[in-house]
């Protein structure tokens, strides 16, 4: 299969505030293919979301060369390829939830009558359609984030990133919206590249997942999750589960770490 998006002998090094340079990435191969789900994991600091923001056009490596759906990066972010979630939900209080999910809309400029279709669509898809015309202050936390994953696919990109989108959740809501997640990815198809420090989250949504070393970040291991699918609550209490959990706590820890390294799940 062609690579959705393709990372090449990439490297990043920026100035800190305080002058001296930060090495953040360091020789990244990926590619990635249509209707993945690839999450990003590794130790604080090992430049996850520094990838991830690369990959969007947010900032630019310094060196290497990434395609997104075959064009520059940038060329795909003004294409509208791809769409954005980040830490917090990151939604205007004076907006109601239905025009939050339209703001992408009217940047846009789509015609009201499909800024409010798609709105109710995308709400209904998370399963927030009696909510529309509440607003974001009058949500839980995992509500305004299914918001911006609504905000985020209002648009109906092909590609999804995420950057730690559950990370400030506790850990019921944190499943809960694992769980929403895949129900949102096998009924799109659409391709997510997700960072997060939790090892049974990657496990658990992914396709493959790519373990990055300590600073400067590189490409430590690649482990494909073969799991059943569907997957739900009881997918957590499989055997593989666990042995999957270990392989990348192992990987992590530095066990075997080797540049570009594939291994196969159970």
């Amino acid at each position: 299969m062609t690579a959705i998006i393709s990372i090449k002998n990439l490297t990043k090094r920026f100035r800190a505030s305080d002058g001296h340079e930060v090495h953040a990435l360091e020789n990244i191969n990926l590619d990635i293919e249509q209707g993945e789900f690839i999450s990003l994991i590794g130790p604080s600091g090992c430049g996850k979301s520094t990838l991830l923001r690369i990959m969007a056009d947010l900032i630019q490596p310094t060196s290497g060369t990434l395609s997104v759906n075959g064009k520059t990066a940038a060329q795909a972010r003004k294409d509208r390829d791809y769409g954005f979630v980040f830490q917090n939900a990151t939604l205007y209080d004076w907006r109601t939830v239905a025009k939050n999910v339209q703001l992408p809309l009217e940047i846009m400029r789509f015609s009201k009558q499909e800024r409010e279709q798609r709105a109710r669509e995308m709400l209904h898809l998370v399963e927030l359609g009696d909510f529309e015309n509440k607003y974001p202050w009058q949500l839980s936390g995992g509500m305004q984030q299914r918001v911006s994953i609504a905000r985020a696919l209002s648009f109906k990109p092909g590609i999804l990133f995420m950057d730690e989108p559950f990370g400030a959740l506790d850990e019921m809501t944190r499943e809960r919206m694992n769980n929403e997640l895949l129900k949102i990815w096998n009924n799109l198809g659409v391709t997510c590249i997700f960072v997060t420090h939790s090892i049974p989250e990657a496990v658990y949504l992914s396709t493959r997942v790519v373990v990055l070393s300590p600073r400067p970040g590189r490409l430590a291991e690649i482990i494909n999750i073969n799991l059943p699918r569907p997957r739900g609550p009881e997918t957590r209490d499989l055997d593989d589960f666990f042995h999957l959990m270990s392989r990348v706590r192992g990987a992590l820890r530095g066990l075997g770490a080797t540049d570009g390294k594939h291994i196969e799940s159970y």
